[in-house]
């Protein structure tokens, strides 16, 4: 399953936390870059010497925007893949096929950075309220809310609206949507903000009720993050090219 990470914040110039050295780490990243490198310049790749594990991903690329970077492609899967098979796909998926943005150039190379996410620690949570803003990424589920039964038994800060009628149910019966860790304290949102985005991401458009947040299903997840810019992948690419 493929997914979108929200726009803006998705982009992240962070290197990598102090307790994610033995998880995600530089040479995925480089692995990343020089896919996409390899691609455009048709040059030979250098083969990956990293274990062979399997997590879920993410690959995003920013492009330097003044002294900021701003998101020029993002795209990955909740199912675990091996990482050599999934950060060689993801990278040129991100770079080529995400369709907010269009393809990454040649000639935009020595403006990348590249931010590979390693996503670990899925668990159901209780309700839509049971994570925390920081620490979890969310990944929410939720029927048409035509669907849903009107219930008082999950705990909520609000109380449930008013009736009004429903948008009819279309072929569409379920929807769901993520966000990766840091976007919810970039964005400044407290959680039912979060949720709101998230169900609006998710493609649902009509009002949102307080019995369509407790219809939600949401897992919650950590992530390992690394970065590198282009000049930082170009000195990698240089040793090991004079290695052969």
């Amino acid at each position: 399953m493929s997914l979108l990470p929200p726009d803006p914040a998705a982009a992240h110039p962070s290197r990598v936390n102090d307790d994610d050295d033995e998880v995600c780490t530089p040479e995925h990243c480089f692995y990343a870059f020089d896919t996409l490198y390899c691609n455009l310049t048709k040059v030979k790749p250098i083969p990956p010497t990293f274990p062979n594990e399997k997590y879920p991903l993410f690959v995003t690329w920013n492009v330097e925007n003044g002294d900021d970077w701003r998101l020029r492609g993002c795209i990955g899967n909740f199912e675990p893949m091996p990482l050599h098979e999934g950060l060689a796909d993801y990278a040129l998926i991100s770079a080529l096929r995400d369709h907010r943005f269009r393809r990454i150039e040649r000639n935009e190379l020595d403006r990348l950075q590249c931010s590979v996410s390693l996503l670990t620690e899925f668990e159901q949570a209780d309700s839509y309220l049971d994570w925390t803003i920081g620490v979890h990424g969310i990944y929410i589920t939720f029927p048409h809310p035509s669907l849903i039964q009107s219930s008082s038994d999950t705990p909520s800060p609000l109380p449930s609206p008013s009736p009004r009628s429903t948008p009819r149910l279309t072929s569409k019966q379920s929807f769901s949507a993520t966000y990766l860790p840091d976007v919810i304290p970039e964005q400044g949102w407290d959680k039912v903000e979060a949720i709101d985005s998230a169900i609006h991401k998710a493609g649902w458009k009509g009002r949102i009720t307080e019995d369509l947040r407790r219809s939600v299903k949401l897992q919650r997840y950590q992530s390992k993050v690394c970065s590198v810019t282009w000049d930082e992948y170009f000195q990698w690419r240089k040793k090991h090219e004079g290695k052969r």
